[in-house]
This record gives C-alpha cells, structure tokens and sequence, in this order.
C-alpha cells in the first residue's frame, strides 16, 4: 500500500511539473498585447493618461489655490464598475492620484480603507509610544475634494463577433457643497475593441 502510495505521488509531482512548465517572455511597457477583447492595462494607461492631464489643467482648481492659497486636499472615493465586465477600479484611482500628486496640482489624504489602518496605529501610539513622538489623535487634515466616478460598456454583437466600447467619467466632487467641480471623461476617445472568436468545438 506504501508503494502504491508513495508512486502516486511521485505521479501526481510529476503531472504538477509539467502543468507549470511554459513558455514565459517578458514584455516592454511599449509591446501591447490584445489576448482578448476584454479591458486590460493598456486600456487602464490610455485612459487615466487622458484624464490627468484633464483634470491638473481644469480653472476651477486653479481658482481654489488662487482663492486659499494651497492646493485642495482630495480623498478617493469609489469608481464604480457598471460595465458588463468585472473591472478592479481601484487600479484607475490609484493611477490617477500617483500621477497627479507628482503635479503638485492637488493633495490627497488616505482613503477610508487607509484610514482606518492609520488611526489604528495613532490609537496604539498613545498607549504606547513616548509623548515626543505620539501623533495627536483627531489631527487629520479634512478632504476638500473627493474623486469619484464609473466605469460602463456597450457591447455589440453579432454571432462570434463583437465590439465594446469603454466609456469612464471621473468627477472631482466638493465635500462642503456637493458641488461638480471638474468632470472628465473619454467619449471624444473612446476605448473600442472589435473581437472575433474562434471556433470552439463541444
């Protein structure tokens, strides 16, 4: 029985290494490889690239820096996926906000994920840390802005063809005011792809 046992195993080790070999080749940021008629992260890149530099040049953060003499303070909210497709949108608000915290143009704090991490961490250092170095609880620097937006297709189809279309609006929301103070998005460029599917015998 140990036999058999122990030559199962080594089977079992040896189909698992084959699985696992493949061919692997690194790819340049600049190669772009559709598999698929699906969003990916070239489609990730052409977008945000288009609404940052959307939104660093909009007037009216412009006029709040002239106005209060800093840049607004901006939290992410959510973008949400409305597509017909599972999107992780995290991915585009965090590429959007490490680019334009680069500009200088405008601020963020954590967002509501982060935070709770980080008052964890204030809350133990006041139990545990010296009173030199403690941060102050309560001391958070208040969002003048938040970021939100959606994510959405349209999806043609005829037979084993198709083509989707990827539509994304971002908004910069003001927390006082409920007020839209620059919106963008990618209809004058939209993401459009056209897929064919093979033959798949069942």
């Amino acid at each position: 029985m140990k036999k058999i046992i122990a030559v199962l195993c080594l089977f079992a080790m040896a189909v698992t290494s084959v699985m696992a070999a493949g061919k692997v080749k690194r790819l340049t940021e600049d190669k772009v490889i559709d598999l698929n008629g699906y969003w990916n992260e070239n489609d990730v890149k052409v977008v945000c690239d288009a609404l940052i530099e959307d939104c660093i040049q909009s007037p009216r953060i412009a006029k709040f820096e002239e106005k209060n003499g800093r840049a607004p303070v901006v939290i992410l909210g959510t973008i949400k996926n409305e597509s017909v497709e599972r999107i992780d949108t995290k991915i585009i608000s965090k590429r959007m906000q490490n680019a334009i915290i680069k500009t200088g143009v405008l601020e963020f704090v954590a967002d509501k994920s982060e935070r709770d991490e980080l008052r964890e961490e204030v809350a133990q250092q006041a139990d545990h840390a010296s009173e030199e170095t403690a941060k102050a609880i309560d001391e958070e620097e208040g969002a003048d802005f938040m970021l939100m937006g959606s994510v959405k297709t349209i999806v043609q189809q005829n037979g084993k063809e198709s083509i989707r279309t990827y539509y994304v609006n971002v908004q910069l929301m003001d927390l006082q005011t409920h007020r839209i103070i620059w919106s963008g998005d990618n209809e004058d460029a939209p993401v459009r792809k056209y897929f064919k599917q093979k033959g798949v015998k069942l």
